[in-house]
């Protein structure tokens, strides 16, 4: 049977160059909406247009988000996968790297080598201190396991308080105990995704709960109550906040984010995705949809991810 794709990602002729390469007999590529059973899209660019594809069947995300395509009122008659399993050697080196140079004051010999000024600091080790991960999926995971290498105590948080690979973790708490884990936090890292629970879970009774601790979010910037960060910072239950995504992306230029000197922001550069990445989890899905098969990092429209 052949399978009509249509492309919608931002980088849609490198994406038509590599699935060319890959030569399925089976595949053509349509530049009609009406026809097109398949698209590979951005989700915030197919989201506005969603409607104008009457034949779609399945739709491959390149983003793991995919909020603007589960929202309410979005139709939901077609097969919705995003990628997974690809992000997490980014994020670590993201959260570990900035770790490692908040404890070992690199910014600041960075300042002093300007100055002149030798000028050495104790630094702290991470060899000991405890992180907790909001979230227990393939990102969490593979953090927690890099983690544990480096000498840390890691504990996850999800729904239930149960892991089936629980080793990777040092404990793992349901998400109503949230607060015991954030009371024992040097570092507190959400990965979680953007759903009704989720929201705003991070306001300030819940940051009141850390004690100085780091705090990550490379995530949904729906999580953090960005309203209440700066107070948590004031009130020392956060000791420097460092930031990838927001609820508004581009961050505003008025926002107090930009300019406080306990918070560090990025551009929501945490982990990207790569076409060639996207492009054989987009393979194997279509080996599998083929097949009759079920394909992987299928979306549950009701949980929204």
């Amino acid at each position: 049977m052949t399978h009509h794709l249509y492309l919608h990602t931002g980088q849609d002729e490198t994406f038509r160059t590599l699935i060319e390469e890959k030569q399925i007999p089976e595949l053509r590529f349509t530049q009609h909406k009406q026809d097109a059973t398949i698209v590979l899209a951005a989700p915030p660019l197919v989201a506005p247009v969603i409607d104008d594809f009457p034949a779609l069947r399945w739709l491959q995300s390149t983003f793991a988000g995919v909020d603007s395509l589960v929202q309410a009122g979005r139709r939901q008659d077609y097969l919705l996968t995003n990628v997974k399993g690809i992000f997490g050697q980014s994020i670590t080196e993201y959260v570990l790297g900035y770790m490692i140079a908040h404890y070992r004051h690199f910014n600041g010999y960075r300042q002093q080598q300007q100055q002149q000024s030798w000028q050495p600091h104790l630094y702290q080790s991470l060899t000991g201190k405890t992180m907790v991960i909001l979230g227990t999926g393939n990102i969490a995971s593979f953090l927690a396991q890099a983690a544990r290498h480096m000498g840390l105590i890691v504990i996850g948080v999800n729904r239930t308080g149960k892991y089936p690979k629980q080793h990777l973790f040092h404990d793992v708490y349901a998400i109503d105990d949230i607060e015991k884990a954030l009371a024992v936090a040097d570092a507190v890292v959400s990965t979680l995704p953007n759903t009704p629970s989720t929201e705003s879970l991070l306001d300030l009774n819940m940051l009141n709960n850390c004690h100085q601790a780091l705090l990550f979010n490379v995530g949904r910037g729906n999580t953090l109550k960005e309203d209440d960060l700066i107070t948590a910072i004031e009130a020392g239950a956060i000791q420097h906040a460092f930031l990838d995504v927001f609820v508004t992306e581009p961050l505003p230029s008025s926002h107090p984010f930009w300019s406080h000197p306990q918070i560090t922001l990025t551009p929501h550069i945490a982990a990207i995705s790569f076409p060639e990445q996207i492009v054989d989890i987009f393979m194997e899905n279509l080996v599998l949809w083929q097949q009759g098969k079920t394909l992987k990092y299928v979306i549950d429209f009701n949980q929204g991810y």
